[in-house]
């Protein structure tokens, strides 16, 4: 099924690009490329990235990959974030001259004169988003840039954004374990007929229920420091994948699947994009699209609270606070 960010055509699942830099341990480059091509020929068109992944990882390695694809993809990124070595977050800058230079550093890395899709990572509490999003404006207008989104932005800045230009996506994450946009943030993107883009929308994996994104975790991940992670928490939220794999188990499907098609069913405005860079991964994924839960389903799912912040009370990496990270 097509659906839509404005006027791009984009498949039901996007693909988050963010484990082409070393977060979740170390990529094997053959195997990313190879889920690439199977993205790209099981219907996934929006690839998301953003320049501050590995400081510019993630975008260089897609633009070695795009050349004879680019017309084929719908290419967003973000800029708003600044990095220290190794790509690990300094704080925050959404000053409209950092924007422009990240931009054409961007552009410089992906190898493409455009992106379809930008947004802005984070919103920088010293600079007013008007100007912030003012300034992508202009890119959209130089041609640079096709549509504008927002990222982890609340209901009042999404407003405030779009007074200034159509904002075309909301990036925020969202999972069975992460329910806190649906208050506000969802509400406000329908008002303005924004989609909505789930980042994490398998808990960053732990709704996998996999043991590499749960208990044996790769030396190089940060979700070793994450709080979901740890003691007591981590028991908690196994138990309640456990839950979630009880419901696959019914139907037939893995847990996966489960989570993916409890996002799928809350609207044709949504697009989540889960990460990965192996094809095992990618297909399980692209199955759930083929998944309709019933209403005693979403009736077990839709009290699950997972346990532990998302990043703890320092925030990520000890950078950015707690609502505005990711």
């Amino acid at each position: 099924m097509v659906r839509r960010i404005a006027d791009l055509e984009v498949g039901e699942l996007g693909l988050g690009c963010m484990g082409l830099a070393t977060v979740y341990g170390r990529p094997d480059p053959r195997e990313a490329r190879a889920t690439l091509d199977a993205a790209l020929e099981g219907g996934v068109r929006l690839l998301d990235t953003a320049d501050m992944y590995g400081d510019g990882t993630s975008e260089r390695f897609l633009g070695e990959w795009l050349p004879g694809r680019r017309d084929r993809v719908v290419l967003a990124t973000k800029a708003g974030i600044r990095t220290r070595l190794g790509g690990l977050p300094a704080g925050l800058d959404g000053r409209p001259a950092h924007l422009r230079a990240a931009l054409d550093a961007s552009l410089g890395r992906l190898g493409t004169d455009h992106v379809d899709l930008y947004y802005l990572h984070r919103v920088d509490p010293r600079v007013p988003i008007e100007d912030s999003v003012g300034a992508i404006a202009g890119f959209v207008q130089a041609g640079k840039v096709r549509q504008v989104g927002v990222s982890e932005v609340t209901a009042s800045e999404l407003l405030r954004a779009h007074s200034v230009h159509p904002i075309a996506a909301v990036q925020s994450e969202w999972s069975l374990f992460t329910r806190d946009l649906e208050r506000d943030v969802v509400p406000a993107a329908r008002s303005i007929g924004a989609t909505v883009v789930p980042y994490s929308p398998l808990g960053r994996g732990m709704l996998t229920g996999d043991p590499r994104a749960t208990t044996r975790l790769p030396l190089l991940d940060y979700r070793r420091f994450l709080p979901r992670w740890r003691g007591a928490n981590l028991r908690r939220n196994l138990a309640l994948v456990d839950r979630v794999r009880e419901v696959a188990g019914r139907i037939g499907a893995t847990p996966a699947q489960v989570a993916l098609a409890w996002l799928l069913g809350q609207g044709e405005d949504v697009v989540p994009i889960p990460g990965t860079t192996r094809r095992r991964s990618l297909a399980d994924n692209l199955g759930a699209t083929r998944i309709t839960l019933t209403d005693g389903d979403r009736a077990a799912l839709d009290g699950l609270q997972a346990a532990g912040g998302r990043y703890g009370r320092r925030g990520a990496m000890g950078v950015l606070p707690e609502d505005a990270a990711g």
